[in-house]
């Protein structure tokens, strides 16, 4: 039973304060094998359930979706391979699916029920410095998208052509992001740039397409933190997830 439903039996006095206390606790999470679902995030934070499938077996994938669908109308699964998708979507056949390839975030939805929400309009400029990281800022974008925020992404704007990224940022400030999402690999100094130039906070995603001594992401992650850059806060190695979340909380605020 959902939060909504369970406040509108109060409401019509079909459930005491009590009875739906127990209810609500009820909701904190559902549990299936090998696995402790939190159904309730989304109601308590905005911030719905998101699962990581890359070291998930197809089995508990299809258990957690069918737990998901079956409580909250949508299971938004993050790192999943084709292989994994397609055993996914011939186990779902009457669900409406959407898979990406490049950002490999795969959604399920359960009709009306499991549409994200309405946008709140609020907006989030995603930078990236080469196109090797495209994948997690589209991975960032999809997030975004199922937490009801606008996205507008920039691809191929780094340093080493620091003329491409100009315009880009006047066109964020101008269209009023409440926060930016900036994906570099390598030295990962774009972040630092964009943090120096924008009046809202630019969060760093180091991404893994670097190579070398500070190689998979492990330079630019130190550089980013080491940067004297203002408002400029960073997430894990391709962290999309985490910083898409962060940014979609900052903009559904300002909104």
């Amino acid at each position: 039973m959902e939060l909504s439903k369970i406040l509108e039996m109060v409401r019509n006095g079909e459930l005491t304060a009590n009875e739906a206390a127990g209810k609500i606790r009820l909701l904190a999470t559902t549990t299936v094998e090998r696995a402790c679902l939190d159904i309730s995030r989304e109601a308590r934070k905005g911030v719905p359930e998101i699962v990581f499938a890359e070291p998930k077996t197809l089995e508990d994938l299809i258990g957690v979706s069918s737990v998901l669908l079956k409580e909250t109308g949508r299971a938004i699964l993050t790192r999943v391979s084709e292989r994994k998708a397609r055993g996914i979507a011939k186990r779902f056949t009457g669900t409406t699916l959407q898979y990406d390839r490049r950002s490999r975030v795969m959604v399920l939805r359960d009709g009306e029920r499991g549409q994200p929400p309405k946008p709140h309009g609020g907006k989030v400029a995603i930078f990236t410095a080469g196109t090797a990281d495209a994948g997690v800022a589209e991975e960032a974008r999809a997030i975004l998208a199922e937490m009801g925020c606008e996205a507008m992404v920039f691809y191929d704007v780094g340093v080493a052509g620091i003329h491409r990224l100009f315009p880009a940022v006047k066109t964020s400030i101008e269209e009023g992001v409440a926060a930016a999402i900036v994906v570099a690999g390598m030295e990962g100094a774009l972040a630092s740039v964009i943090g120096g130039l924008v009046p809202f906070p630019v969060i760093g995603v180091p991404a893994s397409s670097g190579y070398g001594v500070g190689g998979k992401g492990k330079g630019a992650l130190v550089s980013m933190l080491q940067s004297c850059s203002p408002g400029l806060v960073v997430v894990n190695i391709d962290n999309g997830v985490g910083a898409a979340v962060a940014a979609a909380m900052i903009a559904a605020r300002r909104a």
